[in-house]
């Protein structure tokens, strides 16, 4: 299922999140309540499935162990994932060391980006908006560009 969308969503005390179900049902395909959360690009954290997540390592096997940029992500990248689970009421619990890490304060917003979801802080989500909003254009034209095209 393909992710979209944006969602304000108020972070409590105990660092819960509501996750949308729209998003859920994308998340949760194996029918088990478990996500992981990673750190994420740009300030911001991820939510993936097991599937998912395993596909990404699948992706990130198929690179040279020993090329120091692939050893420094996968250890900056998975010592800081954490597997979590979806209550009864669709939240999740961002783990302090990753909620610190994105400067997640009372209000979050998540986005459905392809396979995955992406959590910021509303204000940090906000100035990335206001940054690159209007490259758009230009993101697009680079972003769709054949690999290796300067």
């Amino acid at each position: 299922m393909l992710l979209t969308g944006t969602f304000v969503r108020t972070v409590d005390d105990k660092l819960r999140v509501a996750i949308p179900k729209r998003l859920r049902d994308g998340l949760v395909r194996e029918g088990k309540p478990e996500l992981y959360v990673t750190p994420g690009i740009d300030g911001s954290l991820a939510i993936y499935s097991p599937g998912t997540l395993e596909e990404l390592a699948r992706k990130l096997a198929e690179s040279s162990p020993t090329k120091k940029e692939v050893r420094g992500f996968s250890r900056l990248f998975y010592a800081r994932a954490e597997q979590v689970e979806i209550d009864v009421q669709g939240r999740v619990r961002i783990p302090r060391i990753l909620a610190d890490l994105a400067g997640l304060k009372k209000e979050a917003v998540l986005l459905g980006v392809h396979d995955h979801v992406e959590i910021w802080d509303r204000d940090r989500w906000e100035g990335y908006l206001t940054e690159h909003a209007q490259r758009y254009d230009e993101i697009a034209e680079q972003a769709f560009q054949p690999p290796n095209t300067p």
